[in-house]
């Protein structure tokens, strides 16, 4: 009865808020309505900053000034450039070529069979531990994560006389809580930074920044590594002592997971073999380019140092596009789910199907972003920003945690990762930027609060999933029932997401192969004469 009520008190309120947003898609369409009144009323007012980085033919700073997304240039531009608006958009490019790779991956059944080969045999002290790390590499698999991983640790907890509720919840808190915790870059990595490097294109503080998708990956390797024991101490000391006594009534729970814990078939690990043989041969391959004849990803002439690996880092996108291609082509080949190059072809348009919906987001998207930019708004908010916050004396590492609870607090309504990067970042990239922050640390900053408070609103699309999954279990375990279990998850990785982004900032440690902590605006420039 009290989960009941405590269901229709604040959590039933922050559903019914939620259910009465409109779709994403028409929330970037809103606030392009808003972004275009908005800046009428700013041009009409002369809103305006001084550019940091470029400067008048006279050497004076240049005056960035508002403009009217109604003025006739700018419509213009809207109905000529629509088509390059949207194919331009850094982060379409990115998602599109790596999930060729992992369409075919995950289609051949790689991943739901390496994550049942990695789980299924764990010692019961360690399998905790072993479930969270399997849960936050599982972030790779995307969906399949959440499908595979999730029921099937509940059935390895009830088979070990341990509570399956227990097991649901720490693979729910790695591949949720845990989203962006990882030891190898993905397709977030290339979603996220590609809209990171839309942002500074945006804001024209450098011109010439590229963006890195591997520009987090120490810094999310360390969250796995931090995340894991945070996991692991909620699990076995605050959660499952608090459930009650488990007692499977008739093995009906198992009999609905299917052949979840069956043993791996001959088959599957022949596949697993190919795939481990075949991502050897990725690995040798790009270390053939880098250090190889010719070193075709090594910038000879580059001045500094990180620039000559700047073709490697770009040619990351392709590398995890073939790595997923190699693996899951060699997996299902030696399993059985691919008989000739045609099923590779199908499933990489499968993929593609399931991006439908990503590429009408990014459409409205691509379209908000560009209009911010063609208003100056965001360079101007940004500048202005940037001066307030530097005034206000606050050290940069609360700059930085205030973005991670911001992320959080936004996360509990707006449950797309790509969403709301592509809302806050044209403002927090630029803004960061100015006051010394590389987009990098930003971006970081951001992943940490977007991942930590997923596993507690019902917004988050695969909220009501696991909710079924536990009620297989548990027939009275209900919507309460569940955000109370993930809430102390939730805390946990919040404070120890904060504390490591202050740690980072104050060792200030690489964030990436050729990304740092801080950054230095470029020298400034006479701006280009208009013509």
């Amino acid at each position: 009865m009290a989960e009941q009520a405590t269901a229709k008190g604040f959590l039933g309120w922050i559903e019914r808020a939620g259910n009465k947003l409109p779709d994403p898609v028409f929330i970037f369409f809103w606030l392009i309505g808003i972004l275009a009144v908005g800046s009428a009323i700013a041009a009409g007012f002369g809103y305006s900053a001084l550019h940091p980085t470029q400067l008048n033919e006279d050497g004076t700073p240049l005056v960035i000034s508002a403009a009217s997304i109604f003025s006739p240039e700018n419509i213009q531009r809207l109905w000529v450039e629509m088509p390059q608006t949207f194919t331009h958009f850094h982060p379409l490019g990115y998602v599109l070529v790596v999930m060729l790779g992992a369409g075919v991956a995950e289609r051949s059944g790689l991943f739901a069979t390496a994550m049942r080969a990695a789980v299924r045999d764990a010692p019961k002290f360690l399998l905790t531990p072993v479930v969270a790390f399997v849960a936050m590499m599982g972030n790779l698999a995307a969906d399949a994560a959440y499908v595979v991983l999730i029921p099937l640790a509940a059935v390895l907890y009830a088979a070990a006389g341990r509570h399956p509720i227990a097991g649901i919840a720490a693979a729910f808190a790695g591949v949720s809580g845990g989203f962006s915790a990882n030891l190898l870059p993905g397709q977030l990595d290339a979603l996220l930074f590609g809209i990171t490097q839309a942002a500074v294109d945006a804001s024209s503080l450098h011109p010439g920044w590229l963006a890195n998708i591997a520009g987090n990956w120490y810094f999310i390797a360390a969250m796995l590594f931090l995340f894991l024991p945070v996991i692991w101490f909620v699990t076995d000391v605050i959660i499952e002592p608090r459930l009650k006594r488990f007692s499977p009534p008739d093995g009906e729970a198992m009999n609905n997971i299917g052949d979840a814990n069956a043993p791996l078939t001959k088959e599957e690990n022949k596949g697993l073999g190919r795939a481990g043989l075949a991502a050897l041969a990725v690995v040798a391959l790009w270390l053939f380019f880098t250090f190889g004849p010719g070193t075709p990803l090594i910038n000879e002439e580059a001045e500094i140092e990180q620039a000559r690996l700047t073709p490697l880092y770009q040619s990351l996108v392709a590398a995890f596009l073939i790595l997923f291609l190699a693996c899951g082509w060699a997996y299902g080949a030696a399993a059985g789910t691919i008989k000739g190059h045609r099923d590779v072809v199908k499933m990489m348009a499968g993929a593609m199907g399931d991006l439908a919906y990503y590429l009408v987001l990014a459409f409205a998207a691509a379209h908000f972003v560009a209009m911010f930019n063609w208003s100056n708004l965001g360079l101007i908010f940004a500048v202005q920003g940037a001066d307030a916050i530097e005034n206000s004396g606050l050290p940069m590492p609360a700059l930085l945690a205030l973005i991670v609870l911001f992320a959080a607090a936004i996360n509990l309504l707006i449950g797309s990762a790509s969403a709301k990067w592509a809302l806050l970042a044209p403002v927090l990239v630029p803004m960061m930027m100015l006051l010394g922050v590389s987009p990098e640390m930003t971006t970081a900053s951001y992943r940490v609060g977007d991942s930590v408070t997923n596993i507690i609103t019902p917004l988050m699309v695969y909220f009501p999933l696991v909710l079924t999954f536990a009620q297989r279990w548990r027939t009275d375990f209900g919507l309460g029932s569940l955000t109370a279990t993930m809430l102390p998850f939730s805390m946990f990785l919040m404070i120890t997401g904060v504390g490591m982004t202050f740690a980072w900032v104050f060792l200030d440690l690489p964030l990436g192969p050729g990304a740092v902590v801080d950054y230095v605006l470029p020298t400034p420039v006479t701006a280009p004469v208009t013509p």
